[in-house]
């Protein structure tokens, strides 16, 4: 009687003592909902432009650019959100299935990150001419037809590369509103966004570029940047590549810790099954 009571309270004791970590378990599932709803957020704002772009024929136009930024959020926030999810309900109701999709999504996105910079570093001047070559075709013509693609090229040029055109000012030639045989008022002339702001001045001058390329012809217009935005782009990476390659590296670092957290909670889980198993 005595021993049966012992194997018992043994058994008891095996049964309630759990093999999944309670700190992986949770830790997993607190990280991935920030995660999932960041990709929540990204489609909220990419759903958002796109009902602000007006009508479903324009987007269906603009979205033949790989650069269409809206096209962009939306890519990223679908791969947050689906990689959030797999993780957070995975580990919460922990599954198996869900962790093993997860830890593959996250994998992938790793070797992807790790073959980009890989390709960044190693195939720069050709990674250059492609990025010179699709931003002449899609970027520079469709600027006055997609209100965000323009919002990001103003950024680009005004605030944060102080740059105009891919490599010159003159690439601005190929927009139809900027060409110098354009009738408009603004041939021979390029985007605001490429004027050197007036320190004197309280308010922005939009009409600033204005025939600029026109003056250009005789002599370099020092009232827009000379630079392209692609030469401005390469000394801003050598400036900062420090602090690039140190982000890099952090998201790299989490996205191994996920999977690891992953990987142990998935065996954790295992073992839990087999002991109920074993006591069964």
């Amino acid at each position: 009687m005595t021993s049966s009571s012992g194997n018992s309270r043994r058994r008891t004791l095996i049964r309630d003592r759990t093999e999944v970590s309670v700190i992986i378990k949770y830790l997993l599932f607190g990280f991935n909902v920030v995660f999932w709803m960041i990709g929540c957020s990204l489609i909220a704002i990419g759903i958002w432009a796109v009902t602000e772009k007006g009508s479903v024929s324009n987007i269906n136009q603009l979205t033949n650019s790989v650069f269409d930024p809206v096209s962009l959020l939306l890519v990223a926030g679908c791969v947050i959100f689906i990689i959030g999810f797999f993780g957070c309900v995975g580990a919460l109701r922990e599954n198996t299935i869900l962790l093993i999709l997860y830890m593959v999504f996250l994998a992938v996105v790793f070797l992807l990150l790790v073959a980009a910079a890989i390709l960044a570093f190693a195939c720069k001047d050709w990674l250059k001419d492609a990025i010179i070559k699709s931003s002449l075709r899609d970027i520079i013509p469709k600027y006055r037809d997609d209100p965000d693609l323009q919002n990001l090229i103003d950024w680009v040029q005004s605030d944060w590369l102080h740059c105009c055109g891919m490599n010159t000012f003159n690439d601005w030639d190929l927009n139809i509103y900027f060409n110098c045989s354009s009738p408009g008022a603004e041939a021979c002339g390029v985007p605001f966004s490429c004027c050197v702001p007036d320190p004197t001045a309280s308010i922005q001058n939009m009409q600033c570029g204005y025939k600029a390329r026109g003056v250009a012809a005789v002599s370099p217009p020092p009232a827009i940047y000379q630079k392209g935005c692609i030469d401005r782009g390469d000394e801003w990476f050598r400036h900062y590549i420090i602090p690039i390659a140190a982000s890099v590296v952090v998201v790299a670092v989490i996205q191994i810790l996920g999977i690891c957290f992953a990987w142990n909670l998935y065996f954790d889980i295992k073992a839990q099954r087999a002991k109920w198993e074993f006591i069964a």
